[in-house]
């Protein structure tokens, strides 16, 4: 992926160069149940206050640590990501008669505190709507590379932040207000699907990001797609579910499988239309 050459965005908060609190004992456990259920983390406050219950206050007032040169490079490669996808959706908002509002995206280390409450590394990258913004610590990468199967790169890291601020979009849009609504009337399996639907349209707005900034800036390199792809592929429901039980139960899907995740990240890329997304009829 082609990001140098890009502004400094005022929306990115690294906190990594704090050291951050210790995670309960137990958390290990805990932090493998948090990513498989919440892997690509749709940002639900019922789901990261669950995390809140069983984490320790992060102490985030701890003393500094030094960032590497390649931590610093990983920052900026982020800022640089973040920026495309504020100037994609403020044009794609534009276009449609309405107004972005810049989230803001957090680097992390081991533990955070949020608007939705406290959460470990082990959470994976989430979306909190109760303070509008995208929290990460990138070990998650290599994680998702060592312990997932995926390949990689620079632009499967693209693809998580796109996916995050996919979510940030349908709470602009008023989407995940009314999936929550849904979600508290009807029956586990319903929410469920409900939130399937959710996670599938943030991937399908990852890829109409990327079509919008592959026309404004020509950031693409071979291999690109692919690598959006294989990140999509390893955090499938069922492939997370084979791979940590043995076995697929579709009811508790909560993000959807391996092929759907693909297929509408891919489906955002080549049409690039917003409207195309209704994630919500394939999972009724």
């Amino acid at each position: 992926m082609k990001w140098g050459g890009r502004r400094q965005s005022d929306n990115l908060e690294d906190r990594r160069g704090v050291s951050g609190g210790q995670v309960a004992a137990g958390g290990g456990i805990i932090g493998v149940i948090i990513l498989v259920i919440n892997m690509f983390m749709g940002g639900d406050s019922t789901v990261l206050n669950d995390i809140n219950n069983q984490l320790q206050q992060g102490n985030q007032g701890g003393e500094p640590v030094e960032l590497t040169a390649r931590d610093k490079e990983m920052g900026e490669m982020v800022n640089a990501i973040l920026v495309d996808t504020e100037d994609v959706w403020a044009k794609i908002f534009s276009e449609n008669g309405k107004t972005y509002e810049d989230p803001k995206l957090v680097l992390f280390r081991d533990g955070v505190q949020t608007g939705c409450g406290n959460a470990s590394s082990s959470s994976g990258p989430f979306y909190c709507p109760e303070d509008r913004k995208v929290y990460m610590d990138l070990a998650f990468f290599d994680e998702l590379q060592t312990r997932f199967g995926a390949k990689g790169g620079d632009f499967a890291i693209a693809y998580v932040i796109a996916h995050e601020i996919g979510h940030h979009v349908q709470t602009l849009l008023g989407t995940s207000a009314k999936v929550r609504q849904l979600q508290e009337q009807g029956n586990e399996t319903e929410a469920n699907r409900l939130s399937v639907g959710l996670e599938l349209q943030a991937d399908f707005y990852a890829g109409v990001w990327a079509h919008y900034d592959e026309k404004m800036n020509s950031i693409l390199e071979e291999g690109d797609i692919e690598e959006a792809l294989s990140a999509a592929n390893a955090v499938g429901d069922d492939a997370i579910q084979k791979r940590m039980q043995g076995s697929v139960v579709p009811d508790s899907f909560t993000h959807g499988t391996s092929a759907q995740r693909m297929y509408w990240f891919k489906k955002g890329f080549e049409s690039g239309d917003i409207k195309q997304g209704d994630t919500f009829a394939e999972v009724r």
